[in-house]
């Protein structure tokens, strides 16, 4: 009798292995991928704004090939574009990324490639060595791989990301200035140009106010602050130089660091970033 009472338990512990044996079956592994082989159609470039529009590169790359124990992947791979000078093994301050979905090819015009030197804040007329390499991953960045690195040397042209001010003039206004809202700040408010791409004013700052820059006295348009583009933004410590010169909807003011006191304000034009540095 004992011996027949156990038999209904070791009925039960042979169906829950089973039952674990089937479920570890249906697990799916990744088993990996083959690290894509990355081509460019030149490598050397005099870049000129006259070619603004004609077609400078050409980079190429093909499929990881995910692999999971089921087979190759259906997932959709992302890739990324990654630029940066050599030797910074892709992690300087400067590196540069540009998402590309799932495509295995793209096209740079010579101001598109010129652009990327721009938002590096590289010196124009000047030959600079930048290595190039792609990133591919799948869903939410994991299993990424890397390519073989492609070392370029391009000499860009000067271009802006953000348009400069048509005046040569640059002041800061609102309420978290001394002048308040308005487009008549006064002189003491005007920023120092640095160069023809940079100006800087050095502010006292309150928590919880606003500012923006103008350009023209007696006028709201040209308008410089956040940007309201797809991917860009910023905050009380930096980031993304938004504009209206008119037609366009005006960007959003930037606000006061959260620490009273007193501060640096950087403008970029040619990186179309601006800076906030206590003092």
């Amino acid at each position: 009798m004992k011996m027949l009472s156990k038999i209904p338990g070791l009925l039960l512990l042979f169906t829950v292995l089973l039952w674990s044996c089937e479920k570890d079956e249906h697990k799916v592994y990744l088993e990996g991928g083959t690290p894509p082989v990355f081509t460019a159609s030149a490598t050397e470039f005099v870049l000129l704004p006259a070619n603004a529009t004609q077609q400078a590169v050409v980079f190429s790359w093909t499929n990881p090939n995910y692999q999971f124990s089921t087979g190759v992947s259906s997932q959709d791979v992302t890739y990324i574009l990654q630029a940066d000078t050599v030797g910074a093994d892709f992690s300087s301050p400067v590196l540069q990324e540009v998402s590309i979905s799932k495509d295995l090819g793209l096209t740079y015009s010579v101001k598109e490639l010129n652009a990327i030197l721009t938002k590096m804040d590289l010196l124009e007329d000047v030959a600079h060595n930048i290595e190039f390499r792609i990133k591919a991953s799948l869903l939410n960045n994991t299993a990424a791989l890397f390519s073989n690195t492609i070392q370029t040397v391009i000499t860009p042209y000067l271009d802006v990301a953000v348009p400069i001010p048509p005046t040569n003039e640059l002041f800061i206004t609102g309420d978290g200035t001394p002048s308040g809202w308005t487009n008549a700040p006064p002189e003491d408010q005007q920023c120092t140009q640095v160069s023809k791409v940079e100006y800087n004013i050095v502010m006292n700052f309150t928590p919880g106010f606003y500012y923006k820059f103008l350009t023209t006295e007696n006028q709201w348009q040209p308008q410089y602050g956040i940007s309201k583009a797809a991917g860009a933004g910023g905050d009380a410590s930096g980031g993304d130089v938004g504009y209206n010169f008119g037609p366009q909807g005006d960007p959003d003011a930037i606000p006061t660091p959260s620490v009273a006191g007193t501060y640096k304000v950087t403008v970029n034009f040619k990186t179309g970033k601006y800076t906030v540095t206590k003092q």
